[in-house]
């Protein structure tokens, strides 16, 4: 029997860690990129536990904390220096924490962990697909490659190409749609005045929203630690920000009048000559599908569920649905046979209901701290004090930034995600927590 062969489109998170999990598994693996090299672009982002857990079932966990920042909790300010939010992440499980990672430094783990099964894995960059066919026995990719055309077929395909995707199946989309906030980024040196180990966001009504997330360094220069810093903005004003000398004073002074003290630290920043920083913006977008995968054909990450940075899960998502779709795998196969229907029922108990968790959250949440919405600050800052001081909801809130929610009743459970045992491809339970971090 031949071994099953499969498509990934798209070499970003989901699209490496599938790919690494599929080829330990002893699949072949066949990833189609655009671009000519991989340089990803963007700012930092935080892998939350669950994302962790991911990492360590990935066996890459090690490899991360070396370049990354440890991260134990978000704090979110308002101008009276009054916490709003404050949100630990041991307050949903001993020894749990996040991680501060660049996307470069990312990208480089896990294909660094990919180059360990060369064998089994083809890369096809500079690859841009057009068309996807399934048939009975096969799914075929029709595109380009430097202009000229190409198709090929697979025992399946895996879109994983981000949340502008073309490919996924319009008849399993419900929403796709742009956000009409986005966020201007930079990354910087390490703030010496704030926490290295919190993740800080600073708010005032629903208009203004600042953050400093520790990032750790990039593999090229480990020694100098970065953060990454947001300034939310709506869209139609992303290309004017710091546009001329005027449009800065303006931004210091709005930052100033709030956070002083991070005002002050900008300042020095942006007066460095020989370092200036170099700011980018970032678009987001809100994808709803009904479904993930039928036959041969699914779609994973951001293709799959896009939705608002807010609660910090692009990535997080995108790592448990590549867990999730190699245990669909390992179950619905026999004697190198897939039953497809069993592996997207077995994979939609997986990931449904945490993806509509998550997306209906971000949705609610999103207009509070993004919005022109007059009443949206008011009722956030009235509320959110309130329930950090309950127990309970001090608890849930720290597991569902944690990524660790599949309902509002229900959570995963980390051991199950992180342990696996190389031999036999089953659970080991002896490991009760993350590693420590030094």
């Amino acid at each position: 029997m031949k071994t099953p062969h499969f498509a990934i489109v798209g070499a970003g998170t989901a699209g490496l860690a599938t790919a690494i999990l599929l080829a330990r598994a002893g699949k072949r693996v066949t990833i189609f990129e655009q671009a000519d090299q991989l340089s990803p672009v963007g700012a930092g982002l935080l892998l939350q536990p669950a994302g962790l857990a991911v990492f360590e079932h990935l066996g890459v966990l090690e490899h991360a904390l070396k370049l990354g920042a440890k991260v134990t909790g978000l704090e979110g300010q308002l101008p009276n220096k009054c916490l709003l939010v404050n949100s630990h992440y041991h307050q949903a499980g001993s020894n749990l924490y996040g991680l501060g990672i660049h996307r470069a430094t990312l990208c480089h783990v896990l294909t660094h962990k990919l180059a360990e099964y060369a064998n089994q894995v083809t890369w096809r960059m500079g690859h841009s697909i057009e068309r996807i066919q399934e048939q009975q026995n096969e799914v075929r990719l029709f595109g380009t490659d430097q202009q000229h055309k190409f198709d090929a077929s697979f025992d399946a395909v895996l879109i994983a190409n981000g949340a502008r995707s073309q490919l996924r199946p319009q008849a399993w989309v419900k929403v796709d749609q742009a956000y009409p906030w986005g966020a201007a980024w930079s990354i910087v040196p390490e703030c010496p005045t704030l926490d290295p180990e919190i993740l800080h966001q600073f708010y005032d009504r629903s208009k203004i929203m600042m953050g400093v997330l520790p990032t750790g360094a990039i593999p090229t220069a480990p020694q100098q630690r970065l953060s990454s810093v947001f300034w939310s903005l709506p869209s139609s004003q992303l290309q004017s920000f710091l546009k001329d000398e005027s449009a800065t004073q303006q931004w210091l002074k709005q930052v100033s009048d709030r956070w002083p003290d991070v005002a002050e630290w900008l300042k020095q920043l942006l007066s460095n000559q020989q370092h200036q920083p170099q700011w980018l913006s970032a678009q987001y977008r809100d994808v709803v599908m009904s479904q993930f995968g039928q036959g041969r054909i699914g779609v994973i990450g951001d293709a799959a569920h896009a939705m608002s940075p807010q609660l910090g899960q692009g990535a997080n998502m995108a790592l448990l649905d590549a867990w999730a779709f190699s245990q669909s795998v390992q179950i619905a196969q026999k004697n190198q046979q897939i039953d497809w229907t069993m592996l997207w029922q077995h994979y939609h108990q997986q990931r449904r209901s945490s993806t509509q968790f998550y997306q209906f959250l971000s949705r609610l949440l999103t207009p509070l701290y993004q919005s022109n919405h007059w009443w949206a600050g008011g009722i956030r800052d009235l509320t959110f004090p309130w329930m950090y001081q309950i127990p309970y909801f001090r608890k849930e809130m720290a597991i569902t930034i944690s990524g660790l929610k599949t309902g509002l009743f229900q959570q995963l459970d980390y051991q199950q995600v992180a342990q696996y045992a190389e031999k036999d491809h089953t659970f080991d339970s002896k490991t009760k927590s993350l590693p420590e971090y030094e």
